[in-house]
């Protein structure tokens, strides 16, 4: 290994001579240098040697060389004298290629190095690129990046397009189900084009461009008001024409461009319908390919644009017209944008009223609640964008008055047909709420939590809100008014599944804080709620709730009498223990004399029912060190050992 480093580092000599002939580096930077390419080809040299080794070389050489280019142009300016380049202008380059060389034999599979190795041939321009997409693309045949990199390489820099174009075939014929593979050929086949197209017109044989014209409405009406700044060079050339009496000719010569600018349309339009063929037979059910192949078709101007288009759009109708996400891609790409926050939402606007056709003609064909999600969620970014105000809807003309009835009467439909779902429930009863319309949306939770969405909690949720909120304008509720509201929280506590259940309990705790017979009669509730659902842990644990609802309002001592109801019912969850812990734990810090006592009872209770719990047992043994004797700690220290059977886990 020694004898392959020390050769490889001789080869180095007349690179570093000429370095300091040059005075490009002084002898000690020149020492430096070869003591760091010495460390880096011993590495290389380990019968293993890591990626990062020929990764850190790579840098420093390349480092190295930026140096060498600027202290060369230093040199230059102080001499003033243009030297002809030497070995050591062309060594730098040669070996960081080298190093990439041995860096992808070794690391064949790893394609984000091929690209960087790739990269920097590219940009030194080294005559090993050539082998180099081809050694990439032998070893990573079906990796559609690296035939279009090939690809873009010939046609870009050695711009040789009959090479550029058979890599394209070739990539498709091992990578056919590449979408940006079959959308890049189109590009550069469109490109050409369009080349070709520029160059007769730079000699004068024709003129425009396969690329759309995208001026504004604005800029083609300031063009037409200051036509004075402008001359024309069809009319100069007319006008020239005219003195030379070949009006005639002049005639001619335009029929003729006229042939030749409609040549290149129709070939751009026959390689798109014939690429668009190939793709749709290796890609049936790509949606998004044929999207972006009418947004390329959209974007260039070809011979039969309207036909293809039509194609196109018919075609995505037959193989996607089940799929409601293509109803919502149709409906937004006939808006054009016809919505801005200057002129507002106009509903009665052409291409509203084609996008609100568009989905309802999807309703016919999907009707299915993913469908009416999307039609809603269309109707409010509507709303939203003209209002320019996410969260408020407020029915500023009558044009949006008009399309917040039509989200109700879309709303009215999803139930009539059953697909309604808890969350476009929900939606629906917040849309009465944004809009003011609070007895509406009352009566509509109600209908809705006494249908099939008895057991929704954000109904249920959304209901309890709404008749709060009806009671907040007096500042002491009524007895029958408390009472209403209790019976209805009981009723949804009822109903509602206790996993999902957590922010109605704690609204009702909040609402009746201070109401001692309500809250009393919540506590009991939940008691007998906790034991029909036989301690398990839910999402989240309601005993755990209560108790730190009773310390927040009513102090530890209530937060004790409370918790111990709870640990009497069968198998109390952890987190109850956790919460209970703490609760005596805080206690003994205020001077309680029987929190010791309780939180070692707590944690032997705890410890017998989760004893393969690590944080537990380090918490216990932490309690007794701190509060304990050293008897009781090495008892719990021994106990937590024999019961984690020598887990490392436990570790104090």
């Amino acid at each position: 290994m020694a004898d392959v480093v020390q050769y490889r580092l001789e080869r180095m000599v007349d690179e570093l001579d000429d370095l300091e002939r040059r005075g490009i580096f002084t002898r000690t930077e020149i020492a430096e240098i070869v003591k760091q390419r010495r460390k880096f080809e011993y590495r290389l040299k380990r019968p293993s040697p890591l990626k990062e080794d020929f990764i850190a070389y790579i840098d420093y050489e390349v480092k190295l060389d930026e140096l060498r280019q600027l202290r060369r142009k230093a040199v230059a300016y102080e001499s003033k004298k243009r030297k002809k380049k030497s070995v050591s202008d062309y060594a730098g380059v040669a070996r960081i290629v080298e190093i990439y060389r041995l860096a992808t034999m070794r690391y064949k599979g790893d394609i984000n190095l091929w690209f960087r190795y790739l990269e920097f041939c590219k940009q030194k321009r080294h005559g090993r690129m050539k082998k180099a997409l081809a050694q990439a693309i032998r070893f990573h045949p079906k990796v559609a990046g690296v035939w279009i990199y090939a690809a873009s390489w010939e046609f870009d820099r050695n711009l040789n397009v009959t090479a550029a174009r058979a890599l394209m075939l070739n990539g498709l014929r091992v990578c056919s189900n590449s979408e940006d593979l079959w959308l890049e050929y189109l590009r550069m086949e469109l490109t050409y084009l369009n080349k070709l197209k520029a160059r007769r017109v730079a000699l004068g044989e024709g003129k425009g461009s396969l690329v759309r014209d995208t001026k504004t409405v604005e800029d083609e009406q300031w063009k037409d008001e200051n036509k004075e700044l402008f001359m024309s060079l069809d009319e100069k050339e007319g006008n020239e024409k005219e003195e030379d009496g070949d009006e005639d000719s002049n005639v001619e010569d335009v029929e003729d461009v006229t042939e030749k600018v409609d040549v290149f349309r129709e070939k751009g339009s026959n390689v798109l319908q014939t690429i668009y063929s190939g793709a749709v037979e290796a890609l049936p059910s790509s949606f998004e390919l044929r999207k972006r192949f009418l947004e390329i078709l959209e974007a260039t101007d070809l011979a039969h644009s309207d036909e293809i288009r039509n194609t196109i759009l018919s075609d995505l109708k037959r193989d996607f017209c089940k799929d409601p996400e293509y109803w919502n891609w149709l409906a937004r790409h006939e808006m054009s944008g016809c919505i801005n926050k200057e002129a507002g939402l106009e509903f009665a606007n052409p291409q509203m009223q084609k996008a609100i056709q568009v989905f309802e003609e999807g309703l016919q064909t999907v009707t299915s609640s993913s469908m009416f999600e999307i039609y809603i969620k269309f109707l409010m970014e509507a709303i939203a964008q003209s209002n320019g105000d996410d969260d408020e809807i407020s029915p500023s003309s009558n044009l949006i008055e008009d399309c917040i009835s039509h989200i109700i009467t879309v709303y009215q439909k999803a139930d009539e047909t059953g697909c309604l779902t808890e969350e476009l429930a929900d939606e629906y009863v917040s849309l009465y709420l944004k809009l003011g319309k609070t007895h509406e949306a009352q009566k509509l939770a109600e209908k809705l939590c006494s249908g099939k969405f008895a057991g929704s909690a954000k109904l249920w949720l959304s209901r309890v809100s709404i008749e709060i909120r009806s009671l907040s304008g007096n500042s002491t509720p009524s007895k029958a008014e408390l009472q209403t509201v209790f019976e209805l929280i009981s009723n949804a506590l009822r109903k509602v599944p206790i996993s999902e259940s957590e922010r109605l309990w704690l609204m009702a705790f909040k609402f009746f804080a201070h109401q001692r017979t309500y809250l009393d009669k919540l506590i009991e509730m939940s008691i007998l709620s906790a034991t029909k659902s036989h301690g398990s842990d839910h999402v989240f644990s309601l005993s755990s709730t209560v108790v730190k609802f009773v310390l927040e309002t009513k102090g530890g001592h209530s937060a004790r009498k409370i918790y111990k109801r709870f640990l009497a019912l069968p198998g109390p969850s952890l987190v109850l223990y956790k919460d209970c812990i703490e609760i005596e734990t805080n206690l003994i810090s205020v001077g309680d004399k029987d929190g010791l006592s309780n939180a070692r009872k707590l944690y032997d209770s705890a410890v017998a029912s989760y004893s393969q719990d690590v944080e537990l047992w380090k918490n216990y043994y932490l309690l007794e060190t701190k509060l304990g004797t050293s008897e009781t700690a090495n008892g719990v220290y021994w106990r937590a050992r024999k019961t984690l059977k020598e887990s490392a886990d436990f570790i104090v």
